[in-house]
């Protein structure tokens, strides 16, 4: 036994193993096989699915996006439940080597030439091995330099640590799997609770549903008459930020955000002989140009009394006048919902990147319910969103917990079967 080695293991090419366990090549235990190539006018509304790297999405499949094809395919390229399909070639790297375990769905499907399917007795065990990074390591390792693929070739090579029994792979699997089952679980649970909330906006932001104990019409106002706009940070170098004492709200928290992130401020040097617009509780924020009219003038509101906290200069900021009762949680929500998102759509100019006329900004009109009703609304809408945020945040919490179980169990670091040792 090597010093430092723990009793019981080895030093093997994949690091370190029980003595038990052997180091193979992928095509010891199965077979890479080539995708389909097809021509444009192979393709129909109706045929045989070629499946491609759109129906992976999370390491499970995905019917969203699908081509089908009429033409005539070799027997051995017809996908069967087990295959592991992989990106072999994609224009992002990063891409490449993502996989999904193919279940019944898939019979009678094919795959498409930038895919590969690997076919093995042990396939469920080995597609968890693509997961972990004693195979995206090896990946990256045989990623062209210009091109981003890997070849059959490669993937045969790739060395992986095999458990002697198949029990063992089987338990090893089948665990990684029930943790798979509570992510599966927790995805459907937040598309559900997405959805609702998307509903409850298209309701509640127009007027379609009231809550209880509102009745009262709703009134047309300017935007213009509620407020004025001011610009963010400017004269600004590369030297300039990073530094000094104040903060600034970066553009990424205005369009992540409906309520900005105060955790997330950047530092950025601000002399007091400066003429700057410091942003203030209440504000409202919006980038200013975007690469679709469909983000333009994403809308995020300051709910906190910060001190000395300035704007990113790619965005600008909305202050409702003094007299002024609005909710601004309500205001964007709704900027950020169908109705808003036309309404920004329309004022963006441009053709390759769109801007946003802040005039016809001012100039835009809104309906708007009574600063009460306004505020419960955005309650509303806001803990739906804490509820979402507990979700996702458990969702991580889980897949880290499957990050890890796979760097124990699938380097035999914890044995699910007895051992003689």
């Amino acid at each position: 036994m090597s010093a430092g080695l723990r009793a019981g293991y080895k030093q093997t090419e994949v690091g370190v193993i029980p003595e038990d366990w052997e180091t193979k090549t992928l095509g010891e235990v199965g077979e890479a096989l080539i995708g389909l190539t097809y021509k444009p006018e192979d393709v129909r509304r109706y045929g045989t699915l070629v499946l491609r790297s759109s129906n992976i999405q999370e390491g499970v499949l995905c019917f969203d996006d699908n081509v089908f094809v009429e033409k005539e395919i070799n027997e051995r390229i017809m996908v069967r439940p087990g295959d592991i399909l992989i990106c072999v070639r994609n224009g992002s790297r990063n891409l490449i080597g993502k996989t999904a375990l193919l279940d019944e769905r898939t019979v009678g499907m094919t795959f498409g030439a930038f895919m590969a399917v690997f076919r093995s007795p042990v396939g469920r065990f080995i597609n968890y091995l693509f997961q972990s990074d004693i195979l995206k390591r090896q990946i990256n390792e045989h990623l062209g330099a210009t091109i981003n693929q890997i070849t059959n070739g490669s993937i045969n090579s790739f060395q992986i640590p095999l458990p002697p029994t198949e029990s063992e792979q089987r338990a090893i699997a089948a665990a990684l799997s029930d943790v798979d089952a509570l992510l599966g679980g927790l995805d459907r649970l937040i598309a559900k609770k997405q959805g609702l909330k998307v509903a409850a906006m298209q309701q509640l932001l127009t007027g379609q549903t009231r809550l209880p104990g509102f009745s009262g019409e709703w009134e047309v106002k300017r935007l213009g008459d509620l407020g004025s706009i001011y610009g963010g940070l400017t004269g600004k170098t590369k030297a300039d930020f990073g530094e000094g004492a104040a903060q600034y709200i970066t553009f990424m928290n205005v369009m992540s955000n409906v309520v900005i992130d105060c955790e997330i401020f950047d530092r950025v040097r601000v002399s007091p002989a400066e003429t700057q617009n410091r942003a203030k509780k209440g504000d409202l924020f919006f980038n200013g140009s975007s690469e679709t009219p469909e983000e333009v003038a994403m809308c995020a509101v300051l709910l906190e009394d910060v001190q000395d906290v300035y704007l990113n200069s790619f965005c600008f900021g909305f202050r409702f006048r003094e007299d002024v009762a609005a909710d601004g949680v309500f205001f964007a929500y709704y900027l950020r919902s169908k109705e808003g998102r036309e309404l920004m759509k329309s004022l963006a100019q441009g053709s390759t990147r769109y801007n946003l006329s802040k005039v016809a900004l001012l100039n835009s009109s809104l309906r708007l319910p009574a600063h009460s009703e306004q505020t419960a609304t955005a309650a509303v809408l806001s803990d739906m969103d804490t509820e979402l945020a507990a979700l996702q945040a458990r969702r991580s919490k889980t897949q880290a917990l499957k990050q890890a179980m796979m760097q124990e169990l699938l380097t035999g670091r914890i044995r699910l079967v007895p051992t003689s040792s």
